[in-house]
């Protein structure tokens, strides 16, 4: 009895094949993160448009249920800057940061805790019962001390802004052990007199990610990258040192300089590397940390070598003082 005659059998196209090479380009960036902390600092546009903090939620939980450490920092210019208007308080900076009388740090507090911090919270916790909601002033996670800023060679007073002097960690460890995402506000309290101080959340983010030990800082923002030759090119940088940085600084933007020191402060400090990410872009933090292409600026510590996982980060920083005002709450 002959055996039946069958047609050879060809491959199914499966739709989701695209979906499984994603997931397996970023197995070694998941195997090299796991376990490690990482310190974000959510500003920008992904703070005021409903989709991009979908997105931010949405990434943020995916780095906590794929093994990471997230710590979520916060400002609120938008939002404080809003909330001043109708209260009747002009809005003013100087040196880069959010000039704050007594009055205005009353809605500095009531808009960092109530509004931004509590939407923050909800958006992460429609995930699961995941993000706790804390302040500087919670534990004496930052101290800090009266801000005077140098210009034109003279310390100016810009009122209850504040400069960090002291970062306990106790309270973010605790949570972390316990599986939480703590969503930290910028707000501190002083230890000499007493007051609460609005401290820019870009430097509160970097001073954490150091005393934390964390493996990277990631800063949002709004603008595309630094370029090596603005206006003349729109060349990005992807990657610089420490050492490079420093040397670019006082070519930046008032607004970027917070982003930037603190990125500097950062790998100086213990952090692997400080990446500042377009936050115009959705799930930014995932493309940025789970692909080979990556899409903003990667500043890592002077004498990194190549081969230390250092690959895979596009963009970068504006030098070119197009950058935004930063969160000087």
């Amino acid at each position: 009895m002959s055996e039946p005659i069958t047609k050879p059998s060809s491959t199914r196209k499966h739709t989701a094949l695209p979906k499984a090479r994603i997931l397996v380009e970023a197995l070694p960036w998941l195997t090299r993160h796991h376990g490690r902390t990482v310190v974000i600092k959510f500003g920008g546009n992904a703070m005021v448009n409903d989709e991009l903090k979908a997105a931010f939620a949405q990434d943020v939980v995916f780095l906590r249920h794929a093994g990471l450490r997230p710590v979520v920092v916060h400002g609120g210019g938008p939002q404080i800057s809003a909330a001043l208007d109708r209260h009747g308080i002009a809005s003013e900076f100087k040196a880069g940061l959010r000039v704050t009388s007594e009055d205005a740090m009353d809605v500095v507090r009531m808009v960092l805790v109530g509004q931004v911090q509590r939407e923050l919270v909800g958006l992460l916790n429609q995930h699961g019962p995941l993000a706790v909601g804390i302040t500087g002033e919670d534990a004496h996670t930052i101290t800090a001390t009266k801000h005077r800023p140098e210009i034109d060679g003279q310390l100016v007073d810009i009122g209850r802004v504040g400069e960090i002097t002291e970062i306990d960690t106790g309270a973010i460890e605790a949570l972390l052990a316990d599986g939480r995402i703590p969503v930290v506000s910028s707000i501190a309290r002083s230890q000499d007199d007493g007051h609460v101080y609005n401290v820019n959340a870009d430097t509160a983010a970097a001073a954490l990610a150091a005393a934390l030990g964390a493996e990277t800082l990631m800063v949002l923002t709004d603008v595309e990258g630094l370029y090596e030759d603005w206006p003349h090119s729109d060349e990005v940088i992807s990657r610089l040192t420490a050492a490079q940085l420093e040397q670019l600084l006082p070519e930046l933007s008032l607004g970027m300089v917070p982003k930037m020191e603190g990125c500097l402060h950062a790998v100086r400090n213990g952090v692997s590397t400080a990446r500042v990410i377009d936050g115009r872009v959705q799930h930014s933090i995932l493309l940025e940390i789970f692909t080979d292409e990556g899409i903003g600026t990667m500043v890592v510590p002077d004498g990194y070598g190549l081969d230390d996982g250092a690959t895979g980060a596009t963009g970068a920083t504006d030098a070119s003082g197009r950058g935004d005002k930063g969160d000087a709450a």
